[in-house]
């Protein structure tokens, strides 16, 4: 693993490891196992533990640290990454390695999200930043600034690792590509005015299909600007869908630094999402970006979509001169030939005809005539039927109508009310009248009014046995018209 210090000359020692600033490049470099810091650092007398007070633990970390930060400030690293972690909170971790010894990277989130490719292990990277010591573990990590990759250019990479994403996700699939209008109205070019694509768009529109309208949306084609810029002309198109009927992106030609903006994938993802058809015509016929792959159609050249969108005008237009000559042709022919009929017909026979003529017109006048009488008759028949059938209706629902009959339905419901509850009442009567009969044959006082009577203790319960009571005891006899007391004398029982 290579390490290039950017400093201002002067050598560190850190670890065991130092560098001469001069060259740029490492003199020496030790293996640093897990990137911790396992060597001895020489400590100054004036600092703390020199008069032989032990030092605390996070007072020598951080005095390594400020040490390392010192002396190795701005640095160049080539390694391999490994075991890298995106964290949720956007910040990347690595670890570079090479065969004798690796480092621990972090990539903080503001400089991960300007990486124009992705980070993947054993992707060879020069990375540049500044060696620190993560105090919570001790640990000595590079704390990265950018990371550029070895062999292939950061654009290509990351065009190819984005090509190779969206492909996967089937965002380059035929099936979902929009057809577009064989014949718009309108077309909206996201471009910018400041260049010569507009006016051969125009030249190209003027010369096929004159009627055809142009609705421009300037918009940054180069530059970090570029991508949001087209983003944005999209998404205005497709808020405004009445105004066009299908979008081209237009740029010249450049190189792949040029044409950058064009492989952002936030753009792409916006043009797959385009509810209006999109023309993609960047570059020349041999430059290719994201933006290609996505788009409904993709055009070599500005000049070409420009003929690609009118090219089933220009054909109508070509078909239509064809046959307009095979019309003036028809017509003279037909002309002609009327001519030499014209002449071989008689005034006799002209007239003949013309007479047959207007007989034919003037019966088929008469039976168009009668056909009207009769579907004009049966149609007030019809319309008759229908006033009556309405009248009828109307009649029905007059109010006093119903209220009327709704009187003669309450009037009949009382009736029968009233025979109901006089028939239910007497049957209740006829059953109460025999139940009181039953009742009054069952009552103990019919019996007592037959000579019987009920004879009671002194504490009030039914005599039944002579033996229940004895000679002197105080009885009370039931009759069936009241009481009487008596004394018992003698008890006899049976």
């Amino acid at each position: 693993m290579a390490i290039k210090n950017q400093g201002d000359g002067k050598q560190g020692t850190l670890a065991g490891l130092w560098l001469d600033a001069a060259p740029k490049r490492a003199r020496k470099l030790p293996e640093i196992a897990k990137a911790e810091v396992v060597a001895t650092v020489a400590i100054e007398a004036a600092k703390p533990g020199s008069s032989g007070a032990p030092w605390s633990v996070r007072e020598l970390v951080l005095g390594i640290r400020q040490q390392v930060e010192r002396e190795y400030q701005d640095i160049w690293v080539e390694g391999e990454i490994s075991n890298c972690r995106p964290a949720p909170s956007g910040h990347i971790y690595f670890t570079l390695k090479d065969g004798e010894a690796q480092l621990p990277v972090v990539l903080f989130r503001r400089q991960a999200q300007l990486l124009r490719f992705r980070l993947q292990d054993g992707l060879a990277v020069l990375a540049r930043g500044r060696v620190s010591v993560y105090e919570s573990r001790g640990q000595l990590q590079m704390i990265a600034e950018t990371l550029e990759p070895r062999g292939a250019g950061a654009l290509q990479l990351a065009f190819e690792q984005l090509k190779a994403r969206l492909l996967a996700e089937g965002l380059f699939e035929t099936a979902g590509k929009r057809p577009l209008p064989a014949f718009p109205h309108c077309v909206g070019v996201i471009t910018s005015t400041g260049g010569a694509v507009m006016h051969d768009i125009v030249k190209v529109i003027r010369r096929r299909h004159a009627r055809l309208n142009l609705l421009i949306y300037p918009a940054c084609v180069q530059g970090s600007d570029c991508a949001a810029s087209v983003t944005a002309g999209i998404r205005w198109f497709n808020h405004n869908p009445g105004k066009v009927d299908l979008i081209v992106i237009a740029r010249g030609g450049g190189s792949i630094e040029d044409l950058a903006g064009f492989n952002d994938e936030a753009l792409a993802r916006t043009i797959a999402a385009s509810e209006l058809p999109v023309v993609s015509a960047i570059g020349h016929e041999t430059d290719f970006t994201i933006a290609d792959f996505v788009a409904d159609l993709r055009a070599p050249t500005p000049s070409a979509a420009a003929e690609m969108i009118t090219a089933a005008q220009h054909r109508i237009e070509e078909r239509v001169q064809a046959l307009d000559g095979r019309v003036r042709r028809a017509i003279r022919y037909q002309f002609i030939l009327s001519r030499q009929r014209l002449t071989a017909v008689s005034i006799g026979a002209i007239q003949s005809r013309l007479l047959a003529l207007i007989g034919r017109r003037g019966q088929r006048l008469d039976d168009l005539r009668h056909r009207l009488e009769s579907e004009i008759t049966r149609r007030l028949r019809a319309r008759a039927s229908q006033v009556a059938n309405l009248t009828s209706r109307i009649e029905r629902q007059n109010p006093s109508v119903r209220l009327a009959l709704a009187r003669r339905r309450l009037e009949r419901a009382e009736q029968s009310l009233d025979r109901l509850a006089g028939a239910t009442i007497s049957v209740r009567i006829r059953r109460l009248d025999h139940a009181a009969d039953q009742l009054h044959a069952l009552s103990p006082l019919a019996v007592l009014n037959r000579g019987y009577a009920i004879v009671y203790s002194s504490n009030g319960q039914v005599i039944r046995d002579a033996a229940a009571v004895s000679p002197g005891e105080t009885i009370r006899a039931r009759l069936a018209k009241g009481s009487v007391h008596a004394e018992v004398r003698t008890a006899e029982s049976v």
